[in-house]
């Protein structure tokens, strides 16, 4: 599939899916995406700028959501256009997946939305490829359901992205057991390395997570064949807005990178 100027699939080249958690200001998506695209660019390594333009999932009311819908797909589509990265961003309603058309590149289905029908369909009819997170409560081999609700729409362009399972409580566990098995879907497969660092609520009343560990689920997700990785990044994850303990530090990420590269060519 072919995402801005990128072609991406299964035994491609390794791609990346990375951004702050969320838009906090009008500025900050511009001056990352710059950075995370000069980066990928020297690396040769496709890149999809994300953000989320509302974070509807937060564990109090009195979270940092996020501008909203309208305003924030006018300002990803501005960091389309004057950064030139194809963009991505997370979608919680049909009327969303209508918002993005013509506008965003890669919609995002967020995993505690992964089974809901109208929004699969909704996101297979806006044109844009789709990123489905895999529910925390739900089984690999089980998301040839979710994919073949965005497949019933004509649209092919499905990505699966792993990021963690619930396991007691506050904490996640990755099974790299489950990029093979949804590989075989026939879809890429992305492993998110910094969710799947998070512990959702454990810091009462909003999420925690340890970003020391997020190098290590990305180096795993490499060696187990993944065909791309998601990891939100900040340039100060500890004055971030949302998911600042497990994202990692902007300034860190170019030496990840390459050192996922130098994997995935050893690995042949």
């Amino acid at each position: 599939m072919k995402i801005g100027t990128h072609e991406i699939g299964l035994g491609g080249p390794l791609f990346l899916l990375a951004g702050p958690c969320v838009i906090e200001d009008e500025h900050m998506p511009f001056d990352v995406a710059r950075r995370l695209k000069a980066i990928t660019d020297e690396l040769g390594m496709p890149f999809v700028f994300k953000a989320s333009f509302d974070k509807a999932n937060r564990t109090s009311v009195d979270s940092f959501r996020g501008p909203g819908a309208t305003e924030g797909i006018e300002l990803l589509a501005r960091v389309r256009e004057e950064v030139g990265v194809p963009v991505m961003t997370d979608i919680h309603e049909p009327a969303h997946a209508e918002l993005a058309a013509g506008r965003i590149d890669m919609v995002q289905i967020p995993a505690f939305l992964c089974r809901q029908t109208d929004l699969l369909v909704a996101a297979g009819r806006s044109g844009c490829t789709v990123n489905i997170k895999k529910g925390q409560f739900l089984a690999p081999w089980d998301m040839r359901y979710c994919i073949d609700k965005v497949t019933s729409t004509g649209n092919t362009d499905v990505v699966v992205t792993e990021r963690g399972s619930s396991f007691g409580y506050n904490t996640l566990v990755t099974d790299m057991r489950a990029i093979p098995q949804m590989q075989a879907l026939g879809v890429p497969v992305v492993v998110d390395a910094t969710h799947s660092v998070q512990m959702p609520g454990g810091a009462g009343g909003k999420s925690s997570g340890d970003r020391t560990l997020a190098p290590i689920m990305a180096r795993a997700g490499v060696a187990a064949g993944c065909d791309g990785i998601f990891a939100e990044t900040h340039p100060d994850p500890d004055r971030a807005k949302s998911d600042g303990p497990n994202m990692i530090p902007l300034d860190e990420l170019p030496e990840l990178l390459a050192t996922l590269q130098r994997l995935r060519a050893a690995l042949g």
